[in-house]
């Protein structure tokens, strides 16, 4: 469907969540030092919600927000399992952990650290971030 791109399913562990995903087989990861990231270790690349499809487990997730309210962390009832989430960064896409993927469709991983705890400025100074969820 997506020219260049390659469609990624993944869930959460128990498999209460499904989704698929439409993305580059090199992904280009986050590693963000903010308080939630560093605590769940959150990884996680950006993709437009256009290329984003929840498949199963609607009614399974939860959700958690804290301080802008802005950041969605969804996460399954049932496993704990945060396998998507909507970044504060991009709240008009997906922030995807690659972890979470099924095997056999990533090619390589390219991790990029920002310094989520000091967000703004990093975000502020990042050249294309804020572009990532863009069609």
């Amino acid at each position: 469907e997506y020219r260049g791109l390659v469609k990624h399913t993944g869930g959460c562990h128990c498999g209460a969540v499904r989704f698929e995903v439409w993305a580059s087989a090199d992904l280009h990861v986050f590693n963000c030092n903010c308080s939630i990231c560093t605590k769940k270790q959150n990884r996680h690349f950006i993709v437009p919600a256009s290329r984003f499809k929840l498949l199963k487990g609607a009614d399974n997730l939860t959700t958690y927000t804290f301080n802008t309210h802005r950041a969605q962390h969804t996460f399954c009832k049932t496993c704990g399992v945060q396998s998507f989430y909507t970044p504060r960064s991009n709240p008009d896409g997906y922030g995807i952990a690659p972890h979470c993927l099924d095997e056999g469709t990533v090619q390589t991983i390219i991790t990029e650290d920002i310094n989520g705890k000091e967000w703004e400025k990093a975000v502020k100074e990042h050249k294309t971030i804020r572009d990532m969820s863009k069609p």
